[in-house]
């Protein structure tokens, strides 16, 4: 782009448009905001309309040194790109589904912005002590959305998040630390291509996995998030969903797999055994739920066990299919925390049994949520459907059983979420207030018809989305097919595929 710096000037947009939210009356506040995200979203069509598909792996680059062992150094491959259009597309939609706030507008808008200059700065960073900083810095927005303008114990669960996801980012910055005085570099490519020691992989993995466990979440570290998404407003839990938990599985896609792949083969049981429990068990939980943003909630825990699968399948069916369920996720679970808001604006609860029968009274509300539910369910034609086929695919090739178990997992899936539907939208209006609800207004509508276009596009036409980061995924596959779990044998044996082939030869001398 003729050297424009496009991914500072991303940063830079949401920074300076939250300063001028801090000393703006509210309704200056929610115009500055708007205009702001939506110059953003336009930069970053911009900045995928010139990725180079084909081209080198690492493009928009800039650096410049900030002091010895530090650097500001920018930078995205395919795989940032997207998560940063899902960012920013987000963000505007966000904005609008804010108008119900009433108090401290204008430090509401800015903790948003600040917000999506730190999320940005976590996918473009290249230098790893940026990284943590952005990675880091995201909490202190987000908490304070939770803890201001959250629910009735937005106290406790604003609380229960920082700590849980700070605890883990601990161990994560020590390794950091290791990791630049073994190698000598800052600088995350040449750290994706270093090879560690076998015996420092270990911890240093488990270092790492500590951060990205938490941020995914992975279980039995997943108990803050239907906290912090029922306290939360629902601007806040739509990017908390959409982007805050992709960080984990970013994490693990920039991190742990290509700078500690023997390590990953090593453990790849371990995430296995804990995403299998989270499938199902959380599964099973949101299929009870009263609350349906705590349903929604245990959803995203099962939905991102399915990503971490698919990554640590080292193959590319699961490598893909674990990022598009990032991507489709993002989306279809936005969506949903925004179909729970539009009721709860009208009638300020969230209680299934509050409900029934809104398709009568609310029938585009009703076409709408439909969509996002069968999306959720992983209808073919919809987004999760393309995500959640490569991850099971890539998975396969290494074990039946979890394989299996996955599905099953998915089955439930739809029983939650269709019993959902059935109890919201149809049934008998039991209610007068429920069934004296308006229907969509014209916010709503420009809230939700973007995010269902973009989950039919995905579904319909995912090459759009799987050109971009294809050579950066089997450039990750090359770098792990050295310690590609082999087989069922794998699960139990934990160990790399190049040592139970030597072992099998060598059984075969003798």
């Amino acid at each position: 782009m003729g050297g424009f710096p496009i991914l500072s000037v991303l940063l830079l947009v949401p920074m300076a448009g939250a300063i001028a939210c801090l000393f703006s009356p509210a309704n200056t506040a929610r115009q500055i905001a708007l205009a702001a995200t939506l110059i953003n979203f336009a930069l970053s069509i911009m900045l995928w309309a010139q990725f180079d598909i084909g081209g080198p792996q690492w493009q928009f680059t800039e650096r410049a040194e900030v002091f010895a062992g530090f650097s500001y150094a920018l930078g995205i491959d395919g795989i940032a790109l997207l998560l940063i259009v899902l960012s920013t597309f987000l963000m505007p939609i966000c904005i609008l589904a804010s108008q119900s706030i009433e108090k401290r507008v204008g430090e509401y808008m800015a903790a948003f912005l600040f917000m999506e200059t730190l999320m940005i700065g976590v996918f473009a960073a290249q230098d790893i002590f940026l990284f943590y900083i952005m990675f880091e810095a995201g909490l202190i927005p987000m908490y304070l959305i939770i803890g201001v303008w959250g629910g009735a114990d937005r106290i406790y669960a604003s609380y229960k998040f920082f700590l849980y996801t700070l605890l883990g980012s601990v161990l994560m910055l020590i390794a950091m630390l290791w990791m630049v005085n073994e190698a000598g570099t800052t600088d995350i490519p040449t750290l994706m291509a270093y090879d560690f020691p076998a015996g420092a992989q270990t911890w240093l993995w488990l270092a790492f996995f500590a951060s990205f466990a938490v941020k995914m979440p992975m279980w039995p570290v997943h108990t803050w998030l239907p906290d912090a998404h029922v306290q939360a407003p629902t601007a806040g839990s739509v990017i908390l969903a959409g982007v805050l938990l992709k960080m984990g599985g970013y994490g693990f896609i920039r991190f742990s797999l290509p700078m500690f792949p023997e390590a990953s083969a090593q453990f790849a049981w371990l995430v296995y055994a804990l995403s299998m429990i989270a499938v199902v068990a959380t599964s099973l939980i949101a299929l009870v739920q009263h609350d349906m943003k705590k349903l929604i909630a245990y959803s995203s825990v099962a939905h991102m066990a399915i990503v971490t699968v698919g990554l640590f399948a080292f193959n590319v069916q699961g490598l893909e299919g674990g990022m598009m369920v990032m991507l489709g996720h993002g989306l279809v679970s936005g969506a949903l925390f925004l179909c729970v808001g539009v009721i709860y604006d009208r009638l300020h609860t969230r209680e299934i049994e509050r409900y029934g029968g809104l398709s009568i009274n609310m029938p585009h509300y009703a076409l709408f949520f439909m969509l996002f539910t069968m999306a959720s369910v992983g209808l073919p034609g919809t987004s999760n459907f393309v995500g959640e086929f490569l991850a099971l695919a890539g998975i396969y090739q290494v074990s039946t059983w979890v394989t299996l178990v996955c599905t099953t997992g998915i089955i439930l899936g739809a029983a939650y979420m269709l019993y959902l539907y059935a109890r919201v939208a149809f049934g008998v209006q039991k209610h007068p207030d429920a069934a004296a609800m308006p229907d969509l207004n014209v916010r709503e509508y420009v809230m939700l018809a973007p995010l269902a276009a973009a989950v039919l596009w995905m579904g319909v036409y995912p090459e759009s989305f799987l050109a971009p980061m294809r050579a950066d995924i089997r450039a990750l596959e090359a770098r792990l097919a050295r310690a590609a779990p082999e087989g069922d044998s794998h699960l139990t044996a934990g160990r790399p595929a190049a040592a139970a082939a030597a072992a099998a030869a060598h059984e075969g001398e003798h």
